[in-house]
């Protein structure tokens, strides 16, 4: 993604260095939405769907690194660390957290700028849920959320219909079960979201117990790869 008016969310304790990221941002045409703590923050996340999330490390309470791995596990947002620690150690805490960067205080501020426009256009675009995504003969429609084989459509419940919907739209991206169950209709834990899936397979794979299109990734969660 490339664009300049991608939503970010600014996650600063310091509230004068959170006003000028926000103003300058804004003037370089981003719109911006602020957040002073990670409370805050997960407040905004669960309403709001960013594009990037520009978070100090030094937080009060739960820290920037510990937000970072916990929304590796439930959102695709990427996330653009900064710190006033420059040390190697702590860039390479950073990125094992799951941030795509890391950008040490004092920055000049066109390099962030720079730096974010890096880090969108490597995030690949959300699926459009008005095109429908093939299994060879099936086809799912997810704005609909229909399965079909050319006219004759195939029952799906409730909950298999919203996790294809789901996976549909995060075609090729890895999502963890948490994050399953927190986006889709699915009632339950990890293992209810395996359930799922099994019964998923059993309608969209020519052969369920060899998929190939529904895959594990193990310690992960699952991915989607439909036809081209």
């Amino acid at each position: 993604m490339q664009n300049a008016q991608a939503h970010l969310l600014v996650v600063e304790d310091d509230a004068r260095l959170r006003d000028r990221l926000r103003k300058y941002l804004v003037e370089t045409g981003f719109l911006v939405s602020t957040a002073g703590d990670a409370e805050e923050a997960r407040g905004q996340l669960a309403a709001i769907s960013f594009d990037l999330v520009i978070m100090d490390i030094m937080l009060p309470g739960e820290s920037g690194l510990e937000l970072t791995r916990a929304l590796r596990g439930s959102l695709p947002t990427p996330v653009l660390l900064l710190t006033a620690r420059g040390e190697p150690e702590d860039r390479i805490a950073g990125l094992e957290s799951g941030a795509e960067d890391y950008l040490p205080k004092p920055f000049e501020p066109r390099e962030l700028v720079l730096r974010i426009h890096n880090i969108l256009r490597r995030v690949p675009p959300p699926a459009d849920p008005a095109v429908p995504v093939r299994f060879g003969r099936l086809e799912f429609d997810g704005t609909r959320e229909e399965l079909r084989d050319g006219e004759a459509r195939i029952k799906l419940t409730s909950a298999e219909a919203g996790l294809l919907r789901i996976l549909a739209a995060h075609a090729g991206e890895v999502l963890s079960r948490e994050a399953l169950t927190e986006k889709s209709r699915i009632q339950g834990n990890a293992r209810t979201v395996d359930v799922q899936v099994t019964r998923l397979r059993r309608k969209i794979e020519p052969d369920p117990r060899m998929p190939r299109y529904l895959l594990t990734v193990r310690g992960e969660g699952y991915v989607l790869h439909p036809d081209p």
